[in-house]
């Protein structure tokens, strides 16, 4: 048996003048938090669905990387990664890219080493398994 976990969303109003919350009962970390048209696509306070994606991305992918580390013996001092989903207009809007951006410290690892483990951890974590329709890449280097 899986795991499982649930968000929910309202909205009311047209697109461009209504607003929505989204909730996530279970964890109770966003409890109604705002987004709409303009938290999207302006700078109106609120969040997204791509800084959302975003930041499970980053999450999904410096877990699986922390696990990656250890399972070969070199378990991770700090890892520092961050997601970046590009949202594109043209035909309609898309997710055309993820710039995945790791910094790491992991004592004992050589460079070439690191790029083979984080390069699978981007491949295999389960957010970029749902995402691979979109192009994702990786930056990734060994800090200290």
């Amino acid at each position: 048996m899986g795991i499982s976990r649930k968000a929910s969303a309202h909205w009311e109003g047209d697109l461009k003048t209504g607003k929505g919350s989204l909730s996530t009962p279970q964890s109770g970390l966003l409890d109604n938090t705002r987004y709409g048209f303009n938290s999207r696509f302006g700078d109106e306070k609120g969040t997204n669905p791509e800084e959302l994606i975003a930041a499970a991305h980053a999450g999904c992918f410096t877990m699986a990387l922390s696990a990656k580390l250890t399972e070969a013996g070199h378990p991770p001092e700090s890892l520092d990664g961050s997601a970046e989903v590009d949202l594109s207009m043209e035909g309609g809007p898309t997710l055309s890219a993820i710039r995945l951006k790791m910094k790491a410290k992991v004592p004992g690892l050589d460079e070439a080493k690191f790029r083979a483990i984080a390069d699978d951890a981007k491949q295999n974590c389960p957010v970029s398994k749902a995402l691979s329709a979109v192009p994702i890449t990786l930056e990734a280097e060994l800090v200290g």
